[in-house]
Parts: C-alpha cells; sequence; structure tokens
C-alpha cells in the first residue's frame, strides 16, 4: 500500500478527535456514537495495513539533515498496531455505558480518540525522533484524561502524571541527542544504528542507554518511577482501562524495545553493568508491585499496582537481550494487554452498578453479577499464569528465557516465580469474596445490585474469549514475536 495511508491513520483520530472537543452541548448519545464510528473505522483501516503491508516509508517534514519526522510500519511496528487497534473500539463501545452521566464528555471522547492517533503515532513511527514526538504527543493528549472527574484527587494524580513524564521525557531527551550526535539519527534497524561504531566509550554508552531505559520506563512504571501509576486510578475506568493497559504503560515497554533492540543494539549492551543494573530494577520491580497488590485494599488500585508489575514482566524480557527474551516479552505485552484491560473492565462494572470500590465491598457480588465475575476470575486465572490461558503461554516463554540466559536471569526468574504466587493471592482474594463471601459479611444491600449493561457486557465476553483462545491457539503469535526477534520481520 501507499505509505500515505500510514498518515491517513494517524490524521483521522487525531483530527477527528480535537473536532470532538468543540462539540460543547451534544447530546452523550450522539458523542458516544460518533467516537465509536470514527475508532471503528481507524481500526479497520489498520487492520487493512497489517493485512496488505505497505511499501517503503514516508517522509513528512525533515527539519535538519538528522532529524526527520518519517513514518514506516515494520515488524514491531504491525505487532503493537494490532494491540491497539484491536483493543480501542472495545473500550469506547465499554464507555457508551459507563460515561453515560459524567460531565466534560466533549474533552473525554475528544483527547480519548486523539490519543488513539497518536499512539498510532508511536507505533508507526519511523525513526527515534518521530516516536518521540508522537511519544510526548500521548502525554498531552492523555493528561486532560487523567484530570477528567475534576477533583481535588484528579487534580494531583494529574500533576504526578505530567511531572513524571515531563521527568522522563528529560532522561529520554538525553539519550536521543546522545545517539544523534554519533550518527544515529536513521530509520530503525533490527541491530541497532550504533552497531560497529567502536569510537564511542563503552561507559557513556551504557550510561547514555540506561538514562533513555529509564526515561522511557517512567511510563512502564519502573520502580521507583512508578508512583503515577495507582494515582491515575481516580480517572474513569475507560481511561485507567487504556492508560494502564494498552496506550501509554504499552507505549513506554514499546519505547524501551526501540531503544535497546534497533538504537543502541543489544551487541553493544549485552554484558554491560548497564544490563545487570535494567535486570536487577526490572526484577525488583515485579515483586515490589505485586507485593504492594496483596497489601492494596482498593479494588483498582489493586489492578494498578499489578500492572507495576507485569510491565517488568515485558521490559526483563527485553532486557534479557535475547531473541527468545524479546519474544517472551513481545508475547506478554499482547497477553497482558488483554488480561489486565479485561480486570478493569470487570471493576469499573462493579464501581458503575454500585458504587463500591474496596476489595471488602465485593462479597457476595458474584451472584448478582455472575457475567461478570466469571470474567474477572478467568483473568486473575490468567494473570497467575494458569493453562491454557494466554498468561500462562507467555510466563512460560519468559521463565524458559531466563533459564536460558543463566547469571542475572536466574534472579528474574526467581522473581517471577514469586510474583506468580502473589499474583494468586492478591486475584483469587477478590473472586474469592465474590463468590464465596464471609459468613459475618453485610449481604443486605446485595438484592438491589444488578448486571452490568450489554455495552459493558459485550467487551468483557469478547475479551474473556481473547484470553483462552490466544493461550490454546498460542503458536501463530509465537511465530511472528519470533520472527520480530530475530529481525526477519
Amino acid at each position: 500500500m501507499n505509505p500515505l495511508f500510514l498518515l491517513f491513520v494517524i490524521l483521522l483520530p487525531t483530527a477527528s478527535g480535537a473536532l470532538l472537543c468543540a462539540c460543547k452541548g451534544r447530546p452523550f448519545r450522539v458523542l458516544a456514537d460518533v467516537t465509536l464510528l470514527i475508532t471503528t473505522l481507524t481500526s479497520v483501516c489498520c487492520w487493512i495495513l497489517l493485512i496488505r503491508g505497505v511499501n517503503g516509508a514516508l517522509e513528512l517534514v525533515r527539519f535538519a539533515p538528522q532529524l526527520a519526522l518519517t513514518l514506516r510500519l515494520d515488524g514491531l511496528g504491525r505487532f503493537f498496531v494490532g494491540i491497539v487497534c484491536t483493543l480501542w473500539p472495545l473500550t469506547v463501545l465499554y464507555a457508551r455505558a459507563y460515561m453515560r452521566h459524567e460531565e466534560h464528555l466533549p474533552m473525554f471522547f475528544g483527547f480519548f480518540t486523539m490519543s488513539y492517533g497518536a499512539t498510532l503515532g508511536v507505533a508507526m513511527a519511523g525513526n527515534l525522533f518521530t516516536m518521540y514526538c508522537f511519544y510526548e504527543l500521548l502525554t498531552l493528549a492523555t493528561v486532560p484524561l487523567v484530570m477528567q472527574p475534576m477533583t481535588k484527587a484528579a487534580a494531583h494524580a494529574t500533576r504526578m502524571y505530567f511531572l513524571f513524564s515531563i521527568g522522563g521525557a528529560a532522561f529520554a531527551f538525553a539519550s536521543m541527542m546522545f545517539l544523534l550526535a554519533n550518527g544515529a539519527s536513521g530509520p530503525f534497524e533490527a541491530g541497532g544504528n550504533l552497531a560497529g561504531h567502536s569510537f564511542i566509550s563503552d561507559d557513556v554508552t551504557y550510561l547514555f542507554w540506561l538514562f533513555g531505559f529509564l526515561g522511557f520506563g517512567v511510563k512502564a512504571a519502573i520502580f521507583p518511577l512508578h508512583h503515577w501509576l495507582p494515582k491515575a486510578s481516580v480517572a474513569p475506568t475507560p481511561v485507567t482501562a487504556l492508560l494502564h493497559a494498552v496506550a501509554v504503560v504499552k507505549s513506554g515497554a514499546f519505547a524501551v524495545i526501540r531503544l535497546t533492540w534497533y538504537c543502541f543494539g543489544v551487541d553493544l549492551l549485552e554484558g554491560s553493568w548497564a544490563q545487570t543494573a535494567a535486570i536487577l530494577i526490572t526484577s525488583f520491580t515485579i515483586v515490589y508491585g505485586s507485593t504492594v497488590a496483596v497489601k492494596e485494599s482498593h479494588f483498582k488500585r489493586r489492578l494498578a499496582y499489578s500492572t507495576v508489575a507485569n510491565l517488568s514482566y515485558i521490559l526483563f524480557g527485553v532486557v534479557l537481550m535475547t531473541p527468545s527474551g524479546l519474544s517472551a516479552g513481545l508475547l506478554h505485552m499482547a497477553a497482558h494487554a488483554c488480561i489486565k484491560i479485561l480486570s478493569f473492565f470487570c471493576a469499573g462494572a462493579v464501581l458503575h452498578n454500585t458504587g463500591r470500590e474496596s476489595i471488602y465491598e465485593l462479597d457476595g457480588l458474584g451472584r448478582r453479577m455472575p457475567v461478570t465475575f466469571v470474567c474477572f476470575t478467568l483473568s486473575a486465572f490468567a494473570l497467575m499464569g494458569l493453562p491454557p490461558l494466554n498468561g500462562f503461554v507467555s510466563k512460560w516463554q519468559l521463565l524458559t528465557a531466563a533459564a536460558e540466559s543463566g547469571g542475572l536471569g536466574y534472579v528474574g526468574a526467581g522473581a517471577l516465580l514469586l510474583s506468580a504466587l502473589l499474583t494468586a493471592i492478591y486475584m483469587l482474594t477478590c473472586a474469592r469474596r465474590a463468590w464465596f463471601p464471609d459468613k459475618d459479611a453485610d449481604l443486605s444491600g446485595l438484592p438491589a445490585v444488578k448486571e452490568a449493561s450489554w455495552e459493558m457486557l459485550v467487551p468483557m465476553v469478547i475479551l474473556a474469549l481473547g484470553t483462552v483462545l490466544c493461550g490454546v491457539f498460542s503458536q501463530p503469535i509465537l511465530h511472528v514475536t519470533d520472527a520480530i526477534a530475530r529481525g526477519l520481520m
């Protein structure tokens, strides 16, 4: 296909979102339906791109000899686009029910749609400078979404998210400038743009890669730069589902993959002290996030800390710097996106229909919201790695890659196993309360509780089926992730 189609796919939701922001006074149904139409059309166009492919790259503008905005869709970008374009329309359908009685709806639907365009821009970027620009546009588009409730808690969460994002952007910018200064200004290359540049001081190279790892890692919520993520759970559930499962956090992980495998190159970084530091940071974050999730009593914040841990599953696979590690990390990126957005949808349905936010308030809800909690229980089994669900496949691949690496890989493997145990505790505790309440639990309010509407249930059921099918029929996905990791796509 003509590369101009890449620009069209990005501009469609971006321009439409800007117009939606100006539609003040329009009825909710009009805003919701138009947003669903735009996102569905964008996703259809994305799937056409994925199936037919794109010939060449599209240079939009060149600011300087080393700075050009360029769009290009390679194997890694196609994989990320596939995740994003599949899950975004489901979230909009969910939002049609969830946001019906909320305020500031033009702002919500407008920036929600613009965020889609920014995320696709990150995925379709042809070089580091382009990816960095869209990465920052994604921050600007999602800040109003965190702020949407217009409460003090939302204002505090927004400030924290913005400040952490700006700080991370500064570190990532330093890493980008190092690459540009050393001639690595061309398109992404599977072996890295710095391959063969022996004149660069090794320690300086490692330091600037670590700057980029930490900078982009802010959105991937690595410790101790994760505090914004649980705070952002004050946003409406459609926002937190995308923040914690698809758009922002996965863009952070995606950017780390680009920086490590397509800019610096693993041949340059493997065995360095910077790799050791990254493995230790991700391993600690895995255990930390899971441990805090066990202690957290707020339903959505528990899932947020779970996200902190699972994002470092992905990063751990990436910084193993082996093809099997990258393949496993990509597989978990897709599996976690499906699982976590499902669990957030279930938590949002509980909040929307009952107003209950805490774990102890879930007692007996499985009897009144059976479809919601069947889906949640399935997501719990998948997240803890129970076969044959998709979470089991991705975690098994990560453990296998860690064992093959040896050395510090065993440290990460231990963190993964401990996290699996903690995941079983914090997820099954919620499911157990819903299905088997304590004897002294107050169940007097249950008769008034109703199941979620069809607009919420349909996305949940689709995602639940996807969790099963992507686990049972995982081989096609594995072939894709292996091909990307080995530079064949």
